[in-house]
């Protein structure tokens, strides 16, 4: 059997400035049949979300899945918290170290698996201001080596 494709819906470059992610997990959502249309036409955002474990159960919130043009009453709130699907020993592995000082679990991506919507969440440790100036001086540093190297191929 191949790898199943995987569509990209929302990606969260946020996340990857602002902490340093530890690891990543992938996890299940459950949804609803106007949601998961809505996800097809691409209409997601995690900018602003969010994750915490309650009662060893997985919820992500603000994560704002925009309600379906066609769905009339069978639209839910588009910011309601959604239950993340993960192993318990996976569950039990975060709990411990989210107990850690500093760690907080982050979504980094929404996309489709197959048919079935995937939600890559992200143990993160959160960054100082001087790591973040650290990030910016790289990224300007290789825009820089970039257009050096086009001005160059231009002649």
């Amino acid at each position: 059997m191949g790898k199943e494709p995987s569509k990209l819906i929302a990606n969260n470059k946020k996340a990857y400035f602002d902490y340093f992610i530890e690891e990543s997990y992938e996890a299940g959502i459950c949804l609803h049949g106007t949601e998961v249309k809505s996800l097809r036409m691409g209409k997601c955002s995690i900018k602003e979300a969010f994750i915490r474990i309650e009662k060893g159960e997985v919820y992500a919130y603000n994560m704002h899945i925009s309600p379906y043009e066609k769905g009339n009453i069978f639209n839910k709130d588009p910011l309601r918290p959604k239950k993340l699907m993960l192993h318990k020993a996976e569950i039990n592995k975060l709990t411990g170290q989210l107990a850690t000082k500093g760690y907080t679990l982050v979504p980094l991506e929404v996309y489709f698996k197959g048919s079935l919507v995937k939600v890559k969440i992200g143990l993160a440790r959160g960054k100082k201001l001087y790591d973040k100036r650290q990030d910016i001086a790289k990224k300007d540093q290789r825009r820089e080596a970039e257009k050096d190297f086009k001005v160059k191929n231009l002649y």
